[in-house]
């Protein structure tokens, strides 16, 4: 993601890292937007340990941290018929925070099935929502759309459908994410190209504005190694987090069930984004599933930033089983997961292994956070 609202660059933060181990917390000298600064800062408190599942038959999820303090989550819901809201001062108080929905589907038309994949962005003072969905009477004709709302609060006002990103191509696309760099706001999203083999590469395009793309589109990837071609050939659910004068990429590869894993791109900060020369990929998965903490398919992730502000969180979906009957799309048990993100001594992102479950008393001990 980029942490133009969440945790802000700051220079010297290469520094900062060299030296660091793997599993270590990443700390920087860095704050929330819309938070004093005191003369001698206090130190953090302690993060309470996680509570996994995080919210439970979520896929796709989405977490911004805004400047209000507030913890805003946003997902997929296995309906595929709506998209919702909750919003918590911690994030484990996502778990049992008040759900609102605040768009339906439509009955008939365009957006009428398959919402998939919302992402909640603030962008020049109002709440944009990128998500998928396809008429009604074409199921598979899967686009990219976007809602507006002017409100400061987005669970009031009113969401306004401000329509299709039009793309370089009428075919199916999906899991849109937005960023900035260097003053330039960028989508990213993933689509199948014509006359390409295979089901979606990821594509990059500068904006004209938060739902108008300024073109030209460039691929940035596309399925070429083994565990991204199995049972589909997928890349999509891109994600950026810029750190340590890099930008890095991650998205989701395989078809959505215990194959499911994330891939990474990387590019240096000082690069022309949108030369595809300029990103290199990882030729190996950077997370996958893991018999050993019974977690499998895990992806379509995102970053936020725990309550210290300082300490970087990992966000995914992945199923507590492997065995799935019938397509894995109806299977609903995609959940929502969370865990701190650990950085390599050279400044990469090491994402780890999915965590295992937490105690089922830890889940009822969880206090309501919400709005």
């Amino acid at each position: 993601m980029s942490r133009d609202h969440d945790l802000p660059e700051v220079p010297g933060r290469r520094l900062l890292l060299k030296g660091a181990v793997a599993a270590g917390a990443l700390t920087a000298a860095s704050a929330v937007p819309g938070v004093a600064h005191a003369a001698a800062p206090a130190a953090p408190r302690k993060a309470a340990a996680y509570v996994n599942p995080l919210v439970q038959q979520r896929a796709d999820p989405h977490i911004h941290r805004h400047t209000d303090g507030f913890y805003y989550f946003t997902a997929t819901a296995p309906e595929y018929d709506r998209i919702i809201l909750r919003r918590s001062r911690t994030l484990n108080g996502l778990s049992t925070a008040d759900e609102s929905v605040i768009w339906r589907a439509h009955a008939t038309g365009d957006m009428g099935a398959h919402i998939w994949a919302p992402e909640l962005h603030r962008i020049g003072g109002k709440w944009y929502i990128y998500f998928a969905a396809a008429p009604a009477e074409d199921v598979w004709r899967i686009r990219i759309w976007v809602l507006e709302n002017s409100h400061p609060n987005p669970f009031k006002g009113t969401w306004v459908e401000k329509g299709q990103v039009k793309t370089a191509w009428e075919t199916f696309s999906l899991d849109a994410t937005t960023f900035t760099h260097r003053g330039t706001r960028y989508l990213c999203w993933a689509q199948h190209e014509p006359g390409m083999d295979n089901n979606t590469g990821l594509f990059l395009s500068e904006m004209a504005n938060p739902w108008t793309l300024a073109g030209p589109q460039v691929r940035l990837s596309t399925p070429e190694y083994d565990w991204e071609c199995i049972g589909y050939k997928v890349n999509e659910g891109p994600y950026v987090l810029k750190r340590n004068g890099r930008i890095f990429l991650t998205y989701s590869a395989s078809a959505t069930d215990h194959h499911y894993c994330v891939g990474m791109l990387t590019a240096d900060a000082d690069s022309d984004l949108m030369d595809p020369a300029a990103w290199s990929k990882s030729p190996t998965p950077v997370f996958t599933t893991n018999d050993t903490t019974k977690q499998y398919g895990p992806g379509h992730n995102c970053f936020t930033v725990a309550e210290d502000g300082r300490t970087d969180v990992l966000v995914y979906h992945a199923r507590q089983y492997k065995d799935i009957v019938g397509d894995p799309l109806n299977d609903p048990n995609r959940h929502t997961r969370i865990q701190k993100l650990g950085w390599n001594p050279d400044g990469t992102p090491n994402l780890g292994i999915p965590v295992a479950d937490t105690a089922a008393t830890t889940n009822a001990a969880t206090v309501k956070e919400s709005a």
